[in-house]
């Protein structure tokens, strides 16, 4: 069954806004619409549960029990243990507070990480300061003319035994590129590596299957994914009992707790929750009650719902974009190998070409997007920067065909 875009539309009140009638949104991967069952948590926290949780009142109650609700929901939707995730300002946040935990844990020791070029800044620039505390980071290479990021190209730098951490991205941000994540997680850990994965420019466009991945560590952000404005951190127990405690002494024996120094915004954390009745309410309309099924067989199928209609509205936007010979189409060509986030290197600045489509009803971004080492490493003029094109699975066929004609004529 293909996914009934209408019925997804009618989650969103984005789509009804009179405020936003006529503008086609592909500027995605900066922060995604939010669904209504967010929203609506949201709404209700703050007018009835706006008190501190845990209390032995009722309001109080309430209030943490949607706190716990929204982390067991999508701790079952990825297949992982409650415990196992935990909520942030946000997934810069989270992951700096993971890398001083990974500085204490190897401090002294003669040890090294893996990062790469391919990285948004928030997963790259904190790893490399660990070379201040005398741990060596090896740099995990694209290829300059594609961006892939080739796993052979990782292999020589596991050989000697002394990484203990591989850093990486699910896809880049400009890039792009579905990286073959439980591959290179199987790689590190042959090696006695734990891995961090980035995936706040992949979870858009598929909740991740844990098991399946293999990954250690995996970070999002819930505005990216119809949600608040909250980091999303999964982190495997073996590793986050290895790592010490990064928050009050007498909260050390709570996983979910050991990477929260600070008290987490109770109302976006409950608001969470919402995600995951949109996750269900899509796999109700598609496949029928969602009872017999477990969470993460449900967001499985969801997953493969997004992706398909992704895939499907993507192609026509790259086979334009590869036909012109005015621009530089960063990324795979084939919608099947990418996330529907394409970024074009133009022979001008991209904000004012931005600015343009603007006027066209489309909305859209230019600059460097946190990406400046992978835009370094493609050659790609940083005073220009690249115009983004990010959309997700509410993104229309429509809309797409809207776009290539604005670029026509802004270009």
């Amino acid at each position: 069954m293909p996914l009934d875009i209408d019925f997804v539309r009618r989650q969103f009140p984005a789509f009804q806004s009179a405020a936003l009638q006529g503008q086609a949104f592909f500027e995605n991967a900066g922060g995604s619409y939010t669904c209504k069952p967010v929203i609506d948590r949201l709404f209700r926290f703050y007018h009835d549960r706006k008190v501190q949780p845990y209390a032995p009142y009722e309001a109080s109650q309430l209030g943490g029990a949607e706190m716990d609700e929204a982390r067991a929901r999508l701790a079952a939707m990825m297949g992982v243990e409650r415990d196992e995730l935990s909520f942030g300002p946000s997934t810069s946040a989270n992951t700096f507070v993971l890398a001083n935990a990974v500085r204490q844990w190897l401090r002294g020791k003669k040890a090294a990480i893996v990062v790469t070029n391919q990285d948004h800044e928030a997963n790259s620039g904190v790893w490399r300061r660990l070379a201040d505390e005398g741990i060596e980071v090896r740099e995990w290479r694209i290829d300059p003319q594609t961006g892939h990021l080739n796993p052979a190209a990782l292999a020589p730098l596991l050989e000697d035994g002394r990484v203990k951490l591989v850093c990486f991205p699910h896809c880049s941000n400009v890039v792009a590129e579905i990286n073959p994540v439980a591959e290179i997680c199987a790689m590190a850990h042959a090696a006695g590596a734990f891995t961090c994965v980035d995936g706040v420019s992949y979870a858009p466009h598929g909740f991740p299957d844990m098991a399946a991945l293999g990954a250690d560590v995996y970070l999002f952000s819930a505005y990216k994914t119809y949600g608040p404005h909250q980091g999303i951190m999964v982190i495997r127990r073996k590793f986050g009992e290895t790592l010490p405690n990064q928050a009050h002494f007498f909260n050390g024996g709570a996983l979910y707790k050991r990477f929260t120094p600070a008290g987490p915004d109770h109302a976006q954390v409950a608001a969470c929750a919402g995600m995951a009745d949109y996750i269900d309410a899509l796999y109700t309309h598609h496949h029928g009650e969602a009872a017999h099924a477990t969470p993460l067989a449900r967001n499985n199928a969801v997953h493969a719902l997004m992706r398909a209609h992704e895939e499907e509205v993507l192609q026509p936007l790259l086979d334009h974009l590869a036909a012109r010979n005015d621009l530089r189409l960063i990324g795979p060509r084939q919608a099947a190998g990418r996330a529907p986030t394409v970024a074009v290197a133009l022979d001008r600045p991209a904000e004012p070409v931005a600015a343009a489509l603007a006027a066209h009803g489309i909305m859209a971004g230019g600059g460097d997007f946190y990406a400046v080492r992978p835009l370094e490493a493609l050659g790609v003029d940083l005073s220009r920067g690249v115009l983004r094109l990010s959309f997700v699975h509410y993104t229309t066929a429509a809309e797409v065909q809207k776009l290539m004609g604005a670029l026509d004529r802004v270009l």
